[in-house]
C-alpha cells in the first residue's frame, strides 16, 4: 500500500529524492477501505507536513477520531473549539493534567488544521481563523480554570469598596496582538499577549490575602506556564509577553489606570502599530471592551496622521537591516515584497486616517485592503493585486511550516524540501513555484513604494532648495531677505519678507521640538518653489504661512504636504486665488486631507450622494454621543465646501452651479439635523399627536428663506428659516416625560438651532436667522400652519409677502409641506392694489439703501454690489414686485423660487420684456460672480464706483419703467 501512494507522489519525479513516511506505514494501511479522496489527501498531507506523519505514526488512533466525527471536512461553529476543549477540561483536577490535556487537545485539531490547509479543503482566511479560534480558547478555557484555581487558595480580587457596600470582584484581562488579533494566527506563529486588570484592590475569601498587582501576576505566570511550557506532550503556544508596556523590563501585569498613563506618556509609534490588532481574547469581555476604547485615541488620532509614514519607514528600514545582517532574502515575510510589507500598505493608512474614518478601525487585513479604494484613493487593481499576493504569500508560509511545526518563513533550500514545497502549493517544480512567487512578490513591492517610498527618495533636492533652507537658517536684515526674494521673482518682496521673517521668529517656531523642525525644513523648500511659480507670490506666501503657522505645533500636517507633493500644488494653487480657502484651512487643518485625491476635490457630488454619505457617516457613530454628532456634521460640511470651493476657483465649476452645490450641502445637513434632533427628543419625550390618537409623522416642515430658499447660498452664508408644524396644540406627547405638543416642538425648534449655531472644534454649522417668522424676534419660534396662515393672511408687511416669494420647504413631512405650498401660493396669487404695492415696494427699497447703501460723500467713487441703486437688491425687488403683482394672473410666477427662473417666467408671460429679462438675467449672474469673488478674496462687496457701470444703467433704468418711479 505504501508503495502505491508513493508512486502517487509527483515529488519522485525528480531523481534521488525520498521521503521518511515510515511511521506512517500503519496509518496508510488502515485506509485500505477508504474512499480515494481520503488516500489521495492523505498522500498530499504526508508529503507535505512530517508534524502530521509523526503524529499519525504514534497515535493512529487520532486519525481514526478525525475520520469518525469527520472533522477533516466540516467546518466548526462558533465557539465550537471552547465548547469542546471546555468538556476536556470539566474533570481536569491539577495544573499538572491541565497542561496535559491543552497539548493533546492542541496536536489533534493541528492535524486537522494542517489537513485542511494543505489538501484546500479550506481556503487561507478559513486556515488563520481555525488556528485564533484554537488560540482564543486554549487562552480563555486555561484562564478560566487557573482563575478559579487561584480564588481558591489566595481569595477573589476586588475592586476597592465604596462606603457602606463591597468591592466588585475583577477578573484578569488578556489582550491578543498581532496576528492573534487580527485571527490571522499561521500554522505555527507564537501569541503575543498583554495582561491588565481594571483596579487596584485587595484579594477577598482566600486563605491568604494578596494585592491585585500580586494575584494577577501569579496568575499571569501560571497561564503562560500552562501554554507556553514544552512537556512530554510539547506545547500550546508559544507565548511572548513582550509587547506590554516597558516591555520585557515591564510589570507583568498592569491595572487600566497604569496602562493609559503608559499610553499617553511614553507610548511610541510601534506600539500604535501594534495596537491596532490588540482583541480581548480572555478573560472579562466587557472590561476589556472597556480598556481597547479607553487606550483608542492612542492608536487612531483624530486628525488626520501622516507621520505614521516616518514611523513605518523607520520600521521597515530596521527590518531590512535585519534581514541583510541574517540573510533573510528567502524569507516570505520579512524579505523584499514580502508579507510585512502588504500589512504596512494598510497599517500605514489605518494610523493616518483611521481617527477620522471608523471604517479603518478594524483588525484583518483583508477586511481593511477592499476599504482603500473608497478611503484613500488607492487604485482598485492595486487592491486586488495586493490580495492576491498576500493570500499566496500567506499559503506558502503556512506550507513552510506545515513541514515541522516550526516558526520560520524561510524558504527551503534543500532539494527534497523545494520539491515538497512546490508540490503542496500546486506547481509542477521549483521552478514554476519561484517564477509566480517573483511575481508576486514583486507587485507588492512596487505598491508598497507607491505608498511608502523610501525617506532618501523624498528628501531630494535641488539647488533652488537649498537656497531657501539657507535662507531660514542664516541670519538676515529685512534688505538682505527683501534682496533674495526680488530675486526669486516674487511681486512684492517686502511683504514676501516680512511674512517670512515673522513665521520665523514667531513663538511657535522657537519652542518647536525637534522633530517637527525636520518636518518643517522637508516642506518649506518646495512650498517655497510653488510659491515663488505663482502671479500673487507675496500675497500667496502670506495666506499659506498663515496655514504653517497653524499646524506648526501639529507637526503630523508638516509631514501630510511633504508626502504629497501634488496636495502642496494644489494648495499653492488654491491659497493664491483665494484668501477664503487659506483661512478655511487654517482653521481647520484637518481639511488638507481633502486635498491628496484630486478625483474627489475637482469633482463635488450631487445632492443625492451627499444625502448617501452624511448618512453613512452618521450611521457610524453612537446616537447618544451628541458632540461626536455635531463634529461629524461640521467637517462634513466644511470638507464639502472646500471642494466646491476648488472646483469654483479652477473654473470646474461656473457660479450657478457652485450656488446649487452649497445648497444641497445645507439641505443634506438639515435633514440630517432634523432627523438627529427629533430622534432625541422623542426617545426623551414620546412622539406628539396630530390628533388624538394619531401621532406625527413628523408633521414638522423647516422653511428656507432669501438664499437658502432662491438656492442662491454661498461661502458663510447664514440660513434664514421658519420652522412650522401642524399638530393640535392642547394634545401632549406619548411618552414617559410627556409635554405638550406646543412645547416639544418648541424645544424641536431650539434644537436644531443648537445643533447648527454652536461653536465647536469644528466651528460653527451655520448661523440661523429666525427673523422672518410670524411678529420677527417677538414671534414664537415654532408656529402651526393655522398661525402662519393667519398672521401671513391679516397681519404681514408688504415685505414679508415679498419674503415668500423665496420660500420653499426644505425638509420634514411631505403632507405639511404640500398644505405649506398651498398656503404660499395662495397668499402671493391675492389680487393687490398697484399703485399701494408699488408705494410700500418703492419705500421699503429707499429705507435699505440709505441704511445700508453707500454713504452720499462715497457714492462717486464707490458701488455697494448688494445695496445701491442699480445692484443686486434693485433686481430682486424688480422680480418680488412682479411676483405680487402679477401672480394672481400667472401662477407660473410662483412655480419657483430662484430669481433667474423667476424672471424666464415673467419673460414668459409678458410682465417684461425679453430684452429687458436678459439684462436683468446676465446683469444679476454678474453682480453675483463679482461678489462671489470678493468673497473668495476676503473682501467687501464694494467696488469702485467705475466698474459694472453699464449694468447700473441698465437696471435703474428697468427698475424706474417697471415700478414707474420717477
Amino acid at each position: 500500500m505504501l508503495s502505491q501512494l508513493i508512486e502517487k507522489l509527483p515529488l519522485l519525479v525528480q531523481p534521488g529524492v525520498t521521503l521518511n513516511l515510515e511511521k506512517s506505514i500503519n496509518t496508510v494501511q488502515s485506509l485500505t477501505h477508504e474512499s480515494e479522496r481520503i488516500q489521495a489527501d492523505l498522500v498530499r498531507v504526508l508529503a507535505g507536513s512530517d508534524y502530521v506523519a509523526d503524529q499519525l505514526g504514534r497515535k493512529p488512533q487520532l486519525f481514526e477520531d478525525l475520520l469518525q466525527n469527520n472533522d477533516l471536512y466540516s467546518v466548526y461553529g462558533a465557539g465550537e473549539y471552547a465548547q469542546r476543549l471546555g468538556q476536556s477540561l470539566a474533570l481536569v483536577e491539577s495544573e499538572e493534567l491541565l497542561h496535559s490535556v491543552l497539548r493533546k487537545f492542541r496536536q489533534r485539531e493541528m492535524v486537522r488544521i494542517i489537513w485542511r490547509d494543505l489538501t484546500r479543503a479550506t481556503d487561507m482566511r478559513g486556515t488563520t481563523a481555525d488556528l485564533s479560534a484554537l488560540a482564543d480558547a486554549s487562552i480563555d478555557q486555561a484562564l478560566q480554570w487557573l482563575y478559579q484555581d487561584c480564588c481558591s487558595k489566595w481569595g477573589t480580587p476586588h475592586a476597592p469598596a465604596a462606603e457602606g457596600a463591597s468591592g466588585k470582584p475583577q477578573q484578569l484581562i488578556v489582550l491578543g496582538m498581532g496576528k492573534l488579533g487580527a485571527y490571522e494566527l499561521n500554522l505555527s506563529s507564537d501569541i503575543d499577549l498583554i495582561f491588565a486588570y481594571p483596579e487596584k484592590g485587595m484579594t477577598e475569601g482566600g486563605r491568604r490575602v494578596l494585592a491585585n498587582q500580586d494575584f494577577f501576576s501569579r496568575l499571569g505566570q501560571k497561564l503562560i506556564q500552562a501554554l507556553d511550557n514544552i512537556t512530554a506532550d510539547g506545547f500550546v503556544f508559544r507565548t511572548d509577553m513582550r509587547l506590554r508596556p516597558y516591555g520585557a523590563s515591564g510589570p507583568l501585569v498592569c491595572s487600566f489606570a497604569a496602562m493609559e498613563e503608559y499610553y499617553q506618556d511614553q507610548g511610541r509609534d510601534w506600539e500604535r502599530y501594534a495596537m491596532i490588532k490588540a482583541r480581548v481574547v480572555g478573560g472579562d469581555q466587557q472590561a476589556g471592551g472597556d480598556l481597547l476604547e479607553m487606550l483608542r485615541p492612542f492608536v487612531y488620532r483624530k486628525y488626520i496622521d501622516f507621520s505614521a509614514f516616518d514611523s513605518l519607514r523607520s520600521m521597515k528600514e530596521m527590518i531590512n537591516k535585519e534581514v541583510r545582517r541574517k540573510g533573510l532574502h528567502g524569507n516570505v515575510k520579512l524579505g523584499a515584497g514580502g508579507i510585512r510589507e502588504v500589512e504596512f500598505v494598510a497599517q500605514a493608512f489605518q494610523l493616518i486616517r483611521g481617527g477620522r474614518d471608523p471604517r479603518l478601525q478594524q483588525r484583518e487585513l483583508l477586511n481593511i485592503l477592499p476599504l482603500l479604494p473608497e478611503t484613500v484613493g488607492m487604485p482598485e487593481q492595486a487592491v486586488e493585486d495586493l490580495t492576491e499576493a498576500y493570500t499566496f504569500l500567506r499559503n506558502a508560509e503556512h506550507v513552510i511550516q506545515a513541514v515541522a511545526d516550526r516558526q520560520t518563513q524561510e524558504l527551503p533550500v534543500d532539494e527534497v524540501g523545494q520539491a515538497r514545497m512546490a508540490y503542496s502549493m500546486g506547481f509542477e517544480n521549483w521552478s514554476d513555484f519561484m517564477l509566480e512567487l517573483d511575481r508576486q512578490r514583486g507587485r507588492v513591492t512596487e505598491h508598497f513604494a507607491n505608498v511608502i517610498a523610501p525617506a532618501e527618495e523624498a528628501a531630494e533636492s535641488d539647488d533652488l532648495s537649498s537656497d531657501w533652507l539657507l535662507l531660514w537658517s542664516n541670519e538676515c536684515d529685512a534688505a538682505e531677505g527683501e534682496a533674495i526674494f526680488a530675486e526669486q521673482g516674487l511681486d512684492d518682496p517686502q511683504q514676501a519678507w516680512k511674512a517670512f521673517s515673522n513665521l520665523k521668529s514667531s513663538r511657535s517656531v522657537q519652542v518647536m521640538q525637534a522633530v517637527g523642525h525636520e518636518r518643517l525644513l522637508a516642506v518649506l523648500p518646495q512650498l517655497m518653489n510653488e510659491v515663488a511659480a505663482v502671479e500673487n507670490a507675496a500675497e500667496t506666501l502670506e495666506r499659506v504661512l498663515l496655514l504653517i503657522q497653524a499646524i506648526i505645533r501639529r507637526s503630523a500636517y508638516l509631514v501630510l504636504l511633504a508626502e504629497n507633493p501634488d496636495a502642496m500644488q494644489q494648495l499653492v494653487r488654491l491659497c493664491s486665488a483665494s484668501a477664503w480657502f487659506s483661512e478655511t484651512l487654517a482653521k481647520q487643518p484637518v481639511l488638507l486631507d481633502e486635498l491628496i485625491d484630486q478625483r474627489t476635490l475637482y469633482a463635488p457630488p450631487t445632492k443625492e450622494e451627499l444625502q448617501s454619505d452624511l448618512r453613512q457617516q452618521l450611521l457610524r457613530i453612537p446616537e447618544e454621543d451628541e458632540e461626536q454628532l455635531m463634529e461629524t456634521l461640521r467637517y462634513f460640511k466644511s470638507a464639502h465646501a472646500l471642494r466646491v470651493a476648488a472646483s469654483d476657483i479652477t473654473g470646474v465649476l461656473p457660479l450657478m452651479k457652485v450656488s446649487d452645490c452649497l445648497t444641497w450641502l445645507a439641505e443634506a445637513i438639515l435633514e440630517a439635523v432634523l432627523e438627529i434632533a427629533w430622534r432625541q427628543l422623542t426617545e426623551k419625550h414620546g412622539v406628539p399627536q396630530k390628533t388624538p390618537g394619531v401621532p406625527c409623522d413628523p408633521d414638522f416642515i423647516i422653511v428656507g428663506y432669501g438664499k437658502m430658499g432662491g438656492i442662491e447660498l454661498s461661502y458663510g452664508s447664514d440660513l434664514d428659516l421658519v420652522f412650522i408644524h401642524d399638530a393640535e396644540a392642547g394634545l401632549y406627547t406619548e411618552g414617559k416625560k410627556p409635554i405638550a405638543n406646543s412645547v416639544f416642538f418648541t424645544r424641536l425648534g431650539q434644537k436644531i438651532i443648537h445643533i447648527l449655531n454652536t461653536f465647536t472644534a469644528g466651528g460653527q454649522l451655520y448661523e440661523v436667522d429666525m427673523r422672518l417668522r410670524p411678529s420677527g424676534n417677538s414671534g414664537l419660534l415654532v408656529s402651526s400652519l393655522k398661525a402662519f396662515t393667519d398672521y401671513q393672511e391679516k397681519e404681514a408687511w408688504t415685505w414679508e409677502h415679498q419674503a415668500l416669494v423665496r420660500a420653499r420647504v426644505i425638509t420634514g413631512s411631505k403632507a405639511l409641506s404640500q398644505a405649506f405650498e398651498q398656503v404660499r401660493g395662495n397668499i402671493l396669487s391675492q389680487s393687490r392694489e398697484l399703485p399701494d404695492l408699488t408705494a410700500e415696494v418703492v419705500k421699503m427699497r429707499e429705507k435699505m439703501r440709505d441704511h445700508l447703501g453707500t454713504s452720499d460723500k462715497d457714492k462717486d467713487a464707490k458701488f455697494n454690489l448688494k445695496q445701491d441703486r442699480g445692484g443686486i437688491v434693485d433686481i430682486e425687488f424688480i422680480v418680488q414686485f412682479s411676483v405680487l403683482a402679477h401672480a394672481y394672473q400667472y401662477d407660473e410666477l410662483i412655480r419657483f423660487t430662484d430669481n433667474i427662473r423667476i424672471i424666464d417666467a415673467m419673460a414668459a408671460t409678458g410682465v417684461i420684456s425679453a430684452d429687458d429679462a436678459e439684462i436683468l438675467r446676465e446683469g444679476y449672474k454678474r453682480y453675483r460672480a463679482v461678489g462671489h469673488r470678493q468673497v473668495l478674496q476676503d473682501r467687501s462687496t464694494t467696488i469702485g464706483s467705475s466698474e459694472l457701470e453699464d449694468c447700473r444703467q441698465d437696471i435703474t433704468r428697468i427698475w424706474q419703467s417697471h415700478l414707474r418711479v420717477e
